[in-house]
């Protein structure tokens, strides 16, 4: 199964330069039923991309708890078996939770199939949005607008390789 991890670039160099991702257990967002239900498609490319975006705005989250790191969206995809990454049937009442799975252990890095990470000129937008997800979590339209703005750009993909430039 393909998994998707959200962290920041904090995160991504410690995990490479612990040679993997964990300790478990780790959130990470995959295609699951309630992400087919939710995202009503068939196409697995589709629902992958849903996946990652997913994974984008819970690396956006990380970013809101911790002011301190670069303002950079970092997206890990991995690949694991499909009894370690285990879904909570509780989660599927929150809909903020559709496709999200726990790894159970950590995840070597030489899994990662790629990492996906902001543009340097996407700073502003997700430091702007970043700064605004606790109002738009209170129901803030403007605020929402603002959060929804780190949207629109895409994350780059990387090859695993490309990591140590990444964290320059």
């Amino acid at each position: 199964m393909r998994a998707y991890v959200p962290l920041t670039l904090a995160g991504l160099a410690q995990a490479h330069k612990a040679g993997e991702l964990g300790p478990g257990p780790l959130t990470a967002y995959a295609v699951t039923p309630a992400l087919r239900e939710w995202y009503v498609s068939d196409d697995i490319e589709e629902l992958e991309y849903a996946a990652l975006n997913r994974a984008a705005s819970a690396s956006l989250r990380l970013l809101a708890g911790d002011p301190g790191v670069p303002r950079r969206r970092i997206v890990v995809a991995v690949d694991v078996a499909d009894k370690d990454a285990v879904t909570d049937p509780d989660l599927g009442l929150d809909p903020g939770s559709v496709g999200e799975v726990r790894i159970t252990g950590a995840v070597p890095l030489a899994k990662a199939a790629a990492v996906h990470a902001d543009a340097d000129d996407a700073e502003a937008d997700v430091t702007a949005a970043a700064d605004a997800l606790g109002a738009a979590d209170q129901g803030d339209d403007d605020a929402q607008f603002v959060v929804d703005g780190a949207e629109d750009h895409e994350l780059l993909w990387f090859g695993v390789q490309e990591i140590p430039g990444l964290l320059g």
